[in-house]
Parts: structure tokens; sequence; C-alpha cells
């Protein structure tokens, strides 16, 4: 039964993709990358959601949640204050330019050389870093909450190997053949498995906690377990409370506002009031995302203190505990999309951004939008191979994979940040400091993480990684400024308007975004 409803619920997904799909001309750069601009609202928000909640969050956010409580949430809530600053300041930008990439604006505002070390940059963060780190936490998630080593009669190390490349291969049908509207009609649909299957877990969890009332297992979780529920994180917790106003909004802002695999979605809005309907409401139940990835790291703290040693076991073991057995194949089959679908839109990100900032700029600028297409994919199966090759091989890494992403991440996040804030904010900075900016805000990161960190002060005594961020970023906005001081651009930059969808803004983006960020503040000020 369980492997029954899995298949069924997995292959529904698939074949409503594909008729969904079947008639976007994707020989064409805008049907293939984008979608033919046609994304909905709702399209783009579920999308959104999915393309960024997989298992190194489920797992790793509720993981940390067992260990520290409710403040871990910072990672979702603050999300939603960027998600509507994107939706107001960035949006509109971005479809007045008529943009399918990020790096795209780099070369207008700058240069074509600046955005080849972009896209180089995103290429290899998310090459070496996110898509291994995807398939191997999605991996062993299945594997472990559905005991396949027991199940098929394999070690858990070949029961890794099987799920990352049957994982990675379905993923990489999805993102090289079926293009971005495949990828965000799959999203979309997983999406509302996610949330069905993702608030099973706490709503079953609280009833196992409460003896068959939901109500009395909040209120004896908040009563046995106070400390679990003060988002205020002191100087020694994953999250310090004073990192909110450093290093995290930037964080927040690179990935909302300027990571391809995430804003494309929104870059293939049909118009602009799609789009910023679709942010804000990915902002709303971005919000209500404690509810899957911090609720249920501490009901798992509530039934199995003292008795789980790896906190990252928490969910899975709680999934095995609370849910009925009729419920697990769809689960299983939710929990696949998650992993499915953040690693087929940051594939499909990869796509465009070697097929348009790579091939086209520099190997072939003579080549037609068919021959960009197919180079493109070429290059997806190449990336889809290695990082199927190395996602195994990320369990001999560091312990604490969210955290471990999140500050490895930081080496190209800030730089690419720097030079898009800089490049919107003022029209006379040269190339040349965009160029420097990102060399050093590579470097500099990695001096400070990798060598002064470990080597030279010592992790105890060190700033934390969010803290460095802010400095080096405030260190780069300045030596751009100071080199636009210097040496000023020839003329001053004026960004185009291509027309390629409607720009009209949505009439309420401001007042829901208000609402939005209200509700946050009200969040951190009840459990503080």
């Amino acid at each position: 039964m369980a492997i029954f409803s899995f298949l069924a619920f997995t292959i529904l997904v698939a074949l409503i993709s594909y008729w969904k799909t079947k008639d976007i001309a994707e020989q064409t750069a805008d049907g293939y990358f984008l979608g033919g601009r046609s994304l909905t609202a709702g399209v783009i928000a579920g999308s959104l959601l999915l393309t960024n909640l997989s298992t190194e969050q489920i797992v790793g956010l509720n993981g940390q949640a067992y260990t520290e409580g409710i403040l871990v949430m910072v990672w979702e809530t603050l999300a939603a204050v960027a998600m509507v600053v994107t939706a107001i300041f960035l949006l509109p930008r971005y479809l007045k330019g008529g943009l399918t990439t990020i790096p795209q604006f780099l070369e207008r505002r700058y240069d074509k050389t600046t955005k080849t070390i972009a896209s180089a940059l995103f290429l290899s963060g998310y090459a070496i870093i996110f898509l291994p780190t995807v398939l191997y936490s999605g991996s062993l998630a299945i594997a472990t909450m559905f005991d396949l080593p027991e199940l098929l009669g394999i070690s858990l190390n070949a029961a890794i190997w099987g799920c990352v490349w049957a994982i990675g291969s379905i993923g990489s049908i999805y993102a090289i053949f079926g293009g971005l509207k495949a990828v965000a009609v799959s999203d979309s649909i997983n999406a509302i498995g996610l949330l069905i299957g993702g608030l099973m877990i706490p709503f079953f969890g609280l009833l196992a906690v409460g003896d068959g009332s939901i109500g009395n297992g909040i209120s004896l979780l908040m009563e046995t377990h106070p400390q679990k529920f003060k988002a205020i994180g002191g100087p020694k917790a994953t999250v310090p409370f004073a990192t909110i106003f450093t290093g995290m909004m930037l964080v927040q802002l690179f990935y909302w506002g300027t990571n391809q695999a995430i804003i494309q979605r929104a870059l293939a809005a049909k118009n602009l009031k799609e789009g910023q309907k679709g942010l804000l409401l990915a902002a709303f139940f971005k919000i209500l995302g404690p509810l899957i990835v911090v609720l249920p790291g501490i009901i798992a703290y509530h039934l199995f203190e003292g008795q789980i040693q790896i906190a990252d076991q928490a969910y899975p073991k709680l999934v095995m505990k609370v849910l009925p057995v009729s419920l697990v194949g769809f689960f299983a089959a939710v929990i696949f999309g998650a992993i499915l679908s953040s690693f087929n839109s940051t594939l499909n990100s990869c796509v465009t951004l070697f097929g348009l900032d790579i091939y086209k700029t520099h190997l072939n600028p003579a080549a037609d939008e068919q021959t960009i297409v197919k180079k493109g994919k070429a290059f997806g199966i190449f990336l889809a191979i290695i990082a199927m090759l190395v996602a195994p091989l990320i369990a001999y890494a560091s312990d604490g994979l969210f955290g471990y992403l999140q500050e490895v991440n930081g080496c190209y996040s800030i730089p690419i940040l720097t030079v898009m804030v800089v490049g919107y904010l003022t029209k006379n900075v040269p190339a040349l400091a965009a160029k420097i900016a990102l060399v050093a805000g590579v470097v500099l990161y990695s001096i400070s993480q990798f060598i002064l960190k470990p080597y030279v002060i010592g992790k105890e005594h060190y700033w934390h990684f969010l803290h460095v961020m802010a400095i080096l970023f405030v260190i780069n906005v300045v030596m751009m400024l100071l080199i636009g001081q210097w040496k000023p651009r020839a003329t001053a930059y004026e960004a185009p308007y291509t027309q390629e969808v409607d720009i009209q803004t949505y009439s309420l983006v401001k007042v829901l975004g208000g609402i939005i960020c209200i509700i946050v503040i009200c969040i951190y000020a009840y459990f503080s």
C-alpha cells in the first residue's frame, strides 16, 4: 500500500507537469528558460516554496530546533521580509529590464567580464556545494525514514548511492528536458503535498504529546519546555539575536532577491502583478514555515529527550513514531518531491546560466536560440552526473549540513549581493569596482572562515559568520564607492525598458507587504 501510494502520487505529478507544458515552445530561450514568461501567482508561490524547502531544511532545521528550540525560526520568518522587499523594490526593476538571469543585469550595468565572474560563482556554488548536499541529505532522509537498508537487504551506503542516482536522474529529466515550466508546475503540485504532509507530522505529534488533544499537546510543550519557546538567541546560539540586524538580513536578501535558482521563478511571471502576488503569497506561507521545520523538532525533544545522539535524527524518528502506517507512502512521495524540487530547480538555473551567460557570451556568440538550449541541456547532463558522483562523499564532510551550507555559501552570496546593490543604487561606479569587489569578497571571506577562524584565532573566540558577512559587505560597498569616486564611468548608467511584460504594479503590494512585516514583528514580540 505504501509503495502504491508513493508511485501513484509521483506519477500523477509527472503526468500533470507534461500535460501543462506540452504546448510551450521550449526551443526558444524564453520558452525553455522562463516557461514562455507565463507563470501565474499560484505557480510562482508554489515553486518558490518548494525550491527553497527541501530535506536539508526539513531535517536540518528540525534537528537544530531539537537542540535549541524556536529561535532557529529566524531562517523562515525573516525570509518573508526579504520577499516583501524583493516584490516591492527588486522585481519591478528586473521585469522592466526584461532579465532572464541576474548576471544579465551585471553585464548591462558593468561589463561582460563581471557577468562571467558572477555566473561562475553561481555555478560553482550550485554544482560543488548545493546540488550534492541536496542529493545527499535527501537520500539519507529517505533511506533512514523508510529503512531501505533493511527493506532491500543492503548497506546504508548502498541505499544512499541508489537514492542519489534515482533522485538525480528523475530531477535531471524534469530540469533538463522539461524546462522551467515543467519544474514550476511540478513544484506547485508538490507544494500542496508538502503543506499537507508537512503539517501532518506536527498534527500527529501534538496528538501524541497531548494524549489525543492538540491543545493539551501545545500547552504541555510550552509548560514543560519553556526554554524551547524563546525566540531570542544568546551569544552562544547558532543564530544569536544580534545577527538578525547584521548578516542574516543580507543572506535573506541575497537568497530571495538575487539568487538565480529562486528569482528565476518571479522573472518568468506573465506580468509584474502576478510576480508580486506570487512573492507575497509565498511570504505569507513562509511565516507558517516553522510549523513544518521547527515545531516537529521541539515535539521530538519532548518525546525522545536523551534518546537521540545525533540531532538530525529527530525528524525521521518522529515521522516513524507518530505517522500512521497508511500515510507512509504519501509522505514518502511528498519528501521525494521536496528533494526533487530543490535539485531540479537549481539544475535548471545552472542550465540557464551556462546557456545564456557562458556559451552565448563567450563560446558561440552567433548561436541561435535552439543551439543555446541544446548546449545548455548537454551541460546540465554533465553537471547532474558530477553532482551525483560527489553527493555520497558528503558523508565524510563536516557535521551539521544546514549550518555548514549557510556558512560556505557566504563565499559567493555576499560578493554578488554587493555588486547588485551598488549597481542599482548608483550610476557612476565602474566595472573595475565590481570585478575587484567580486574577487576580493570571495578571497577575504575564505581567508576569514577557513584560515583565521579554525587555525589562527579559534572557533570559540571568532565572530559569528553572519557578522563577518555584514562586515565584509560594508567593506566591499565602501571600496566600490571609493573606486567610483576615483575612476567613475564615462557615462552614467541608465536602466533600459524592454517591455517584455506588463509592469503595472499590484495595487495592494505595499499594504500586504506591510501586514506581513508586522506579523513577523508580532511573532517575535510574542516569543521574546
